[in-house]
């Protein structure tokens, strides 16, 4: 399915609340305070951590299978705590997806979907 500002505008609130749910179920694991959730449009990512401490999703995670947007939204609480990509980065990561590796190159796949 290709996905239009239309489907944006239609699933953008569907899309905040399941985030939402999510964030706070797995922040429960991480105890990291955030300032606010934004749900985007983006054409190449599916999430990012701001220095700010805002978390950004895509809404096209509402459409990933359940795997796959948690590790997304997972990745993104973990920057919270490391601000980049290093062992201890995903060492955080891994509390929750041991099998983390496998998921990034799954969802690597599916950026071309985006």
């Amino acid at each position: 399915m290709r996905l239009t500002k239309f489907h944006y505008k239609k699933y953008k609130e569907d899309a905040r609340r399941l985030i939402h749910e999510r964030v706070g179920y797995f922040n429960q694991i991480y105890d990291h305070s955030f300032n606010r959730i934004f749900i985007k449009n983006q054409k190449t990512c599916w999430g990012s951590c701001s220095e700010k401490r805002n978390l950004n999703f895509n809404y096209k995670l509402f459409f990933l299978p359940a795997i796959l947007r948690d590790y997304v939204i997972v990745h993104e609480l973990c920057h919270l705590e490391e601000f980049n990509h290093s062992p201890r980065f995903w060492g955080l990561v891994s509390r929750v997806f041991p099998d983390y590796r496998k998921l990034r190159r799954e969802l690597k796949i599916r950026n071309y979907e985006l």
